[in-house]
């Protein structure tokens, strides 16, 4: 599957340095970049354990520990990973549909994390999501038509103007202006999921976090949901973070890649480098698991020994070294630095020289 271009493409030349690591929070990049849509830095978000009667707090689970990127207009920056390594939190959390325990989030420059909730409502405007459930994420006593329109009658869109745009968009998506009256259980899977796509879209955003958009479709549905997400891409101008944990899905369609384990952002490059030559020895497991479409080629396959750590009791040091395959001494006392190894390829590992040439 081919990675179909996207308006990122632009945004990403002229900012080859990729983003500043966590430690220069608040730089812009290199001189004479565009300034990032969004820019996130040292993003946290801890869960309290609670236990006893009264509630007694006896530590956290990490969900999110340090999260920063920066993702500029109109490109597709793809967070893939294992299930619970934080990437469906570090995009509520981004949006602050979790309040987020520590860090920064910076929306065309404005830091959100602080604005108080009418200005928020505000740019909710500008900031929307799609959610991995077609289903759970609805309201099963609304109309198709009401669900689109909510958006607008949050954001006081008079009633004329809501009606023309709530057809405009249901058609836009692939159904039919008179689907506003049907219930959402009366829609296939896919068919739901437009619906979802169409509220997004409600009130014109610029921003738009896709947290598993096809993960629950069909194989036949999800290339038609992601066709449709790149042509509205391309028609409206929008920029997505899309998450997902198949790794041919955010191939096909990102402009950069971002790996997470364990809370933590561990490699970080253009879609086609990171595919070709990963840094990190998990991105390089994760890689060698996609299944390979010929017959006639084998792969060979990175198996991990043991299991993903607690979030609770993260290891010290590197987090992956209890499963590293080139875990030396120095990855359980020291935590790896997050540097670029190639213009615009960032990773967080002490040995990403000699892994990547192991892996070539």
């Amino acid at each position: 599957m081919t990675r179909a271009p996207a308006l990122g493409a632009a945004r990403r030349a002229a900012h080859p340095g990729g983003f500043p690591p966590p430690a220069a929070a608040g730089a812009g990049g290199a001189s004479g970049s565009p300034t990032p849509l969004l820019e996130v830095r040292d993003l946290k978000k801890y869960y309290p354990i609670r236990r006893g009667v009264f509630g007694r707090v006896e530590g956290f689970i990490r969900a999110v520990d340090g999260v920063s990127f920066d993702l500029y207009e109109g490109e597709t920056l793809g967070l893939v990973g294992e299930s619970g390594c934080g990437k469906t939190t570090t995009g509520r959390t981004i949006l602050r549909l979790v309040e987020p325990t520590g860090g920064r989030v910076r929306y065309r420059g404005q830091d959100i994390t602080r604005l108080p909730a009418r200005a928020l409502r505000r740019l909710r405007r500008e900031m929307q999501i799609i959610f991995q459930d077609p289903f759970g994420s609805l309201d099963p006593r609304m109309t198709a038509g009401q669900i689109v329109a909510e958006p607008l009658v949050v954001h006081g869109v008079p009633r004329r103007e809501r009606e023309r745009r709530v057809a405009e968009l249901l058609e836009r998506v692939g159904l039919a202006p008179q689907d506003a009256r049907r219930l959402p259980h009366e829609f296939s899977g896919g068919q739901r999921q437009r619906l979802s796509i169409a509220r997004a879209l409600a009130l014109r955003p610029r921003l738009v976090v896709c947290d598993e958009p096809v993960s629950a479709l069909d194989v036949s549905i999800q290339s038609q949901i992601l066709n449709l997400l790149m042509e509205l891409q391309r028609e409206y101008g929008l920029t997505y973070l899309f998450i997902a944990h198949d790794l041919n899905v955010v191939r096909h369609v990102s402009d950069r890649v971002g790996v997470m384990y364990l809370g933590r952002l561990v490699e970080l490059a253009d879609a086609d480098e990171l595919y070709a030559r990963p840094a990190h020895p998990y991105t390089q497991a994760l890689l060698s698991a996609i299944p390979e479409p010929d017959p006639e080629r084998r792969r060979e396959r990175i198996v991990l020994r043991g299991d993903v750590p607690s979030p609770a009791r993260p290891p010290s040091g590197c987090r992956f070294h209890t499963r590293c395959p080139l875990a030396q001494d120095r990855c359980r006392r020291e935590e790896p630095a997050w540097r670029p190894i190639r213009p615009g390829h960032w990773v967080a590992c002490h040995f990403a020289e000699e892994a990547m040439g192991q892996a070539s």
